[in-house]
C-alpha cells in the first residue's frame, strides 16, 4: 500500500497533501442492515494525481434486491459467482482505512455517515475489530454548511454538475470515490473555512452534522411529521439499542 512518507502537516491545507477517498455500493438503504457489494478507496498525492487505487467485490451472504443492483449494476448471482468472502472484503477495506487514519491522511466520503456505519456493522457483523474514522471530510455536509441556501438536489451527481466535476459511472464505488476527492478539492479551493488541517475540519463537520439534522428534524416536525427524528451522529451512526 502506497503511504507518503510521514504524517501529514497541519501547516497547510489537507486539499495540499496526501488524500484518499471511500465509497461503497451496498444492498439497500438502511446503514444498520445494508451490505457490502462494491468497495473503492482511492489515495492521491499532494497534487491530485492518482497514487494507488482499491475494488473489492465482496459476496454480500444476503441476495442483492433489485432495486439496489438496478443502481449499482450487480446482481445477486454476479456477486455469488464473482465476489469475495463479505468478512474478508470488510476486513481488508478496514485495515486500508485504518492505516491511513493513522497516518493522518484524511478519507473524503460523500454522506460519510452512511458509507462508515455500513462498515462498523460489518466489523460487528463478522467479529473484525472497529476501526476510528478520523479525519473524514464528507462533501455533503461541507456543501450545506458553506452554501446553506443552494435550492435543489444535493446528491454527488447534482454537485458533480455544479462544479464541473466528470461523472460518467455515477453509482459505481470506483467512479463516485474520485468524483468525491474532486469534490471536496473544488468546494476547499472555493471556501476557505474548508481549507486547514484536516482534523480541524473533521471535528467541525462533527458539529456542523449535528446542527443540520436538529434544523432538518425541526422542519419535518412543523410542516410534515411532528414525530421525526433524524440522527446527527457523523461520521458513524451509533449501533441501535
Amino acid at each position: 500500500m502506497w503511504v507518503p512518507a510521514g504524517s501529514v502537516s497541519g501547516m497547510t491545507s489537507w486539499s495540499m497533501h496526501p488524500r484518499a477517498a471511500f465509497d461503497l455500493e451496498t444492498t439497500g438503504k438502511d446503514p444498520r442492515e445494508a451490505r457490502i457489494v462494491t468497495a473503492s478507496i482511492v489515495m492521491v498525492d499532494d497534487a491530485g494525481a492518482v497514487a494507488e487505487s482499491y475494488e473489492w467485490l465482496a459476496n454480500p451472504g444476503v441476495d442483492i434486491p433489485e432495486e439496489a443492483s438496478a443502481i449499482h449494476g450487480v446482481t445477486t448471482a454476479h456477486a455469488v459467482e464473482n465476489g469475495r468472502p463479505a468478512d474478508q472484503v470488510a476486513a481488508e477495506v478496514g485495515a486500508v482505512l485504518a492505516t491511513l487514519f493513522a497516518n493522518n491522511i484524511p478519507v473524503i466520503a460523500f454522506n460519510a455517515s452512511y458509507d462508515f456505519t455500513v462498515l462498523a456493522h460489518e466489523a460487528r457483523r463478522h467479529g473484525l475489530e472497529q476501526i476510528t474514522p478520523a479525519p473524514v471530510i464528507d462533501p455533503f455536509i461541507c456543501n450545506k454548511n458553506v452554501d446553506k441556501f443552494r435550492r435543489g438536489s444535493r446528491t454527488l451527481v447534482a454537485l458533480c454538475e455544479e462544479y464541473g466535476i466528470k461523472l460518467d459511472d455515477a453509482h459505481t464505488s470506483a467512479a463516485d470515490a474520485e468524483a468525491t476527492l474532486r469534490l471536496a478539492d473544488a468546494l476547499a479551493a472555493k471556501y476557505g473555512t474548508l481549507r486547514g488541517d484536516a482534523m480541524d475540519l473533521h471535528n467541525a463537520q462533527v458539529v456542523w452534522a449535528r446542527e443540520q439534522a436538529a434544523d432538518f428534524q425541526a422542519y419535518l416536525r412543523r410542516a410534515k411529521d411532528p414525530a421525526a427524528v433524524i440522527e446527527g451522529d457523523w461520521p458513524v451512526l451509533p449501533p441501535r439499542d
